[in-house]
């Protein structure tokens, strides 16, 4: 037997419809925030993700899936949706169209990381990107859809925000954080010894327990904000607490990827263990330009699905019922199940669910598979239906039967 790779799952028939819930969910704020869908290769050249999410990250570092073409080529799958929705800008000339240009997309990702609970080596994931406009309103949006889906989703989660700045701002921070890092250098792990020349700012996203609390007491980067970028992420403040979405800034959310600046968010959750963020994004000012576009400033956010699935299950969250069939129609003989299956078929073509045998069973085994199946109605077709045209329907909640004719079945049950 061959199994699955790890970290990677299979969705079975009874979890599809969660998996549809949420992702019909998504669409919906996306139609409401008035996003237009984009979808991007599953795979792109390695150097997009070098130059765009940062060589020193821990995602093009340790956990990307990066191999050779049979031309030579290095081809990573992608492990984050904002670098390739940034190279599809670029590449084909969307910055001519009216600004701003408002994306979504759902869309599978892979990191080769230790599988747990939330984490998984292919995930899935619903992102938000909107490129074109530097005002602060616009990050508030952003944040308001995330918001609408988790509250749509009927999940209970946290808002952190904070602003890393600018690269102007940034500049003085990062000098702050290598004055206060450097007598502690001996003391931290060795990626931060790392991060400390190649980017101080990444030692904060350090998980290691000895790193953290020394983290604990650095520099806050909203004490170095230029006046620019003080007054945008007060801007962003004020909208979120005028509609009163509550919030806690916190000053050392940076993000794990590179082209962040300015506005950064998290939506956390306590209850699924050590993954807590269930959605996270902000600012990427600088990222169109850097992959060879002109300036133009985005925003943008992922959740991961097998995350919110995994908060949702936790936490008691209602789903939807499974779709069920309205209708199930049993025959009796070779003659009856033709009917049953001709009757099935006009009503699947007129958008009503009817179901049938396909494994000769008696009718007494058909009446148990479709009470499995929790078909709404069941329909036995006899000699006689065959001969009157007219057909009795049973309520499989209530036992009610009803005789309904043959040709009045869907306005029946519509």
């Amino acid at each position: 037997m061959i199994n699955i790779p790890k970290g990677t799952k299979d969705v079975l028939p009874e979890q599809s419809y969660k998996w549809r819930f949420i992702e019909d969910s998504a669409r919906e704020v996306a139609r409401t925030f008035n996003l237009s869908e984009i979808r991007t290769p599953t795979f792109e050249y390695t150097e997009l993700f070098k130059r765009g999410v940062g060589e020193t990250t821990d995602v093009v570092n340790k956990e990307m899936y990066t191999f050779e073409d049979k031309g030579g080529r290095s081809i990573t799958l992608k492990p984050e949706g904002t670098a390739g929705a940034a190279r599809m800008f670029v590449e084909n000339g969307l910055a001519s169209r009216p600004m701003p240009l408002k994306t979504y997309y759902i869309t599978p990702a892979f990191r080769y990381e230790r599988p747990q609970a939330g984490r998984l080596r292919e995930f899935h994931q619903f992102g938000i990107e909107v490129f074109g406009s530097q005002s602060y309103e616009t990050d508030a949006e952003v944040i308001f859809a995330a918001s609408a889906f988790l509250d749509k989703l009927g999940v209970k989660t946290k808002l952190e925000i904070n602003s890393i700045g600018c690269p102007i701002c940034r500049a003085e921070y990062n000098k702050a954080l290598k004055n206060y890092f450097e007598p502690k250098l001996e003391s931290m792990c060795e990626t931060c010894r790392t991060r400390y020349v190649q980017n101080p700012l990444r030692m904060l996203d350090c998980k290691e327990e000895g790193c953290r609390k020394i983290n604990a007491d650095a520099p806050k980067i909203t004490d170095y904000l230029c006046e620019e970028c003080r007054e945008h992420f007060t801007g962003v403040k004020s909208l979120l607490s005028a509609q009163g979405l509550e919030y806690t800034v916190n000053p050392r959310i940076v993000r794990g990827l590179d082209y962040y600046s300015k506005t950064v968010f998290e939506f956390v959750s306590d209850e699924i263990g050590a993954q807590g963020t269930v959605c996270g994004g902000g600012r990427y000012d600088g990222l169109v330009e850097q992959l060879g576009g002109a300036h133009v400033p985005a925003i943008g956010f992922a959740a991961g699905i097998e995350r919110l699935m995994l908060l949702m299950e936790n936490t008691g969250a209602k789903f939807p019922e499974e779709q069920k069939p309205r209708i199930y129609i049993a025959g009796m003989d070779k003659e009856t199940r033709a009917e049953a299956f001709k009757i099935a078929v006009g009503l699947r073509l007129k958008g009503i669910s009817a179901e049938i045998d396909h494994m000769n069973r008696s009718v007494k085994a058909q009446f148990k598979y479709a009470d499995k199946l929790g078909a709404e109605y069941v329909a036995v077709i006899g000699e006689n239906e065959l001969k009157s045209g007219v057909i009795n329907i049973k309520n499989m909640k209530n036992g009610e039967q009803q005789a309904v004719k043959t040709d009045e079945l869907y306005a029946y049950l519509k």
